[in-house]
């Protein structure tokens, strides 16, 4: 079999419940709807982490965020920044013959050149740097310069359009497309026209109005770039993937939007949203279709972002690296039916600035899952950080380098106790189950602990600092 084409394309704060086949077709997702069933649909798919950046970070490394030193979302702190010591999917992929590219959303260090896209394995880049863009006045990277647009082009639908020209100009050898939609991070923005499907349904919000009609607009998108692989004789040895960054945005106190009507609804029931390590904030959607070389259907098993880059390197006949080492493992084997070895523990763990290990951090061990629940104090901002996030948006580039990458002065109070679940029989998280198993719990406090240390250990290792 010759290598195999890669299109990863991945959405900004999605939940489970934004999609039609969960939903009862409310938000209205034929073309994502009609790409799971030809495809395995993995139901217990976890990010790398609850915000964008770390997460990203372990999906094109295969490793979790604290070792690659990106570790929050902050670009004029430098806290966003994959580390130079790291190689991503698209440098192996792209030492192996494979053309190259990244649409959309980089979020992995904006402000060095040496942080950018195009140095990190990425050939061809219409990206824009940052966590976030305007839909409707809009920077764009192309490697060679910023452009900017506001003449009423919709930036999902520049995004679509630029994958299909992507794939025209390199059906004829093996790519690797990585598509990152920033779609329906905020601002909630949409031409009418979507919004339109959603307006005075009972129970929708205009917010979520606005965020179907994103979704919606994204969904078509997609069908075009899906509709392009057919046409070009591609989807049979095209591995498409979908997934989202991390679970769904809500109001809370880590959050600057509206609370939505049926926020449940948008995390299908999943305790916790966007920014917490409860499963609504870390259990995401992943499409996995690949005609030639998987069946479709159902897989139930655990599965991390750190799993991909060895999966996908093994379906393009490269070699993982032994070091550094990969926290993820080969999906290949489990998605064929056939037997895997999977890790049987996977961890998670933020907060702003400076990671603090009791805040914010879980771990599954089998069907167990113990938390150390989120601390309000963990998650403050400076004004200073809010006014540099809008000010790079609005003008790219414009801090020459980081700002003091000394994180601001908190107190921070003794944790709250550790929660045990099992999400098998629990999936929302709803019987804590710590005081009866108190064994369990204690010990999977130690080994939490442990691999906290062992992670931030290694960034340190690399100068990265303390945040």
């Amino acid at each position: 079999m010759s290598q195999p084409n890669i299109l990863m394309i991945v959405a900004d704060d999605m939940g489970y419940g934004d999609f039609g086949i969960f939903n009862d077709g409310l938000s209205q997702t034929p073309h994502l709807d009609a790409l799971a069933g030809e495809a395995q649909l993995l139901t217990q798919h976890y990010a790398g982490s609850c915000v964008c950046a770390p997460s990203r970070a372990a999906l094109l490394t295969g490793r979790y965020p604290h070792r690659t030193g990106s570790i929050d979302t902050r670009e004029a702190r430098g806290t966003d920044r994959l580390g130079l010591w790291e190689t991503t999917l698209a440098e192996r992929l792209a030492a192996k013959g494979y053309a190259t590219g990244l649409i959309g959303k980089w979020h992995l260090g904006e402000l060095d050149q040496r942080y950018l896209p195009q140095n990190r394995g990425f050939e061809e880049v219409c990206a824009f740097r940052g966590g976030w863009q305007d839909y409707w006045d809009w920077w764009l990277d192309y490697g060679d310069g910023w452009f900017r647009r506001s003449d009423g082009s919709y930036l999902t639908d520049t995004l679509s359009d630029e994958a299909c020209a992507f794939l025209r100009r390199h059906r004829d050898e093996p790519f690797f497309l990585y598509l990152a939609y920033n779609c329906p991070h905020t601002p909630l923005q949409a031409p009418e026209e979507d919004i339109a499907s959603f307006r005075g349904q009972e129970a929708i919000s205009d917010a979520v109005a606005t965020l179907y009609g994103m979704i919606r607009r994204m969904d078509r998108g997609i069908g075009h770039v899906l509709e392009t692989l057919d046409w070009l004789g591609l989807a049979e040895d095209t591995i498409v993937l979908f997934t989202s960054d991390n679970g769904p945005q809500f109001g809370s106190e880590i959050g600057r939007i509206e609370r939505f009507n049926g926020d449940r609804a948008r995390s299908i029931g999943f305790a916790g949203h966007k920014g917490n390590i409860y499963e609504g904030g870390i259990r995401v959607p992943m499409i996995a279709r690949w005609p030639a070389g998987l069946e479709s259907g159902r897989c139930d098993e655990t599965v991390h972002f750190c799993d991909w880059t060895p999966t996908l390197l093994s379906a393009a006949g490269v070699e993982m690296q032994q070091q550094p080492p990969a926290d993820g493992a080969n999906l290949l084997p489990l998605l064929r039916g056939e037997p895997a070895d999977l890790p049987d523990q996977r961890f998670w763990q933020w907060n702003r600035y400076q990671p603090v290990g009791h805040c914010n951090a879980a771990m599954r061990d089998g069907d167990w899952k113990l938390v150390r629940p989120p601390m309000p104090e963990c998650f403050k901002t400076t004004p200073e950080d809010h006014t540099d996030d809008h000010e790079l948006r609005d003008r790219p580039g414009l801090l020459a380098n980081v700002t003091d990458r000394t994180p601001p002065e908190r107190d921070v109070s003794n944790p709250p106790p550790s929660q045990l679940f099992n999400i098998a029989d629990d999936p929302a998280e709803a019987h804590d189950l710590a005081e009866e198993e108190p064994e369990r719990a204690a010990r999977m406090q130690r080994r939490l602990a442990a691999w906290f240390e062992e992670v931030e250990a290694e960034r340190l290792s690399h100068g990265a600092g303390p945040g």
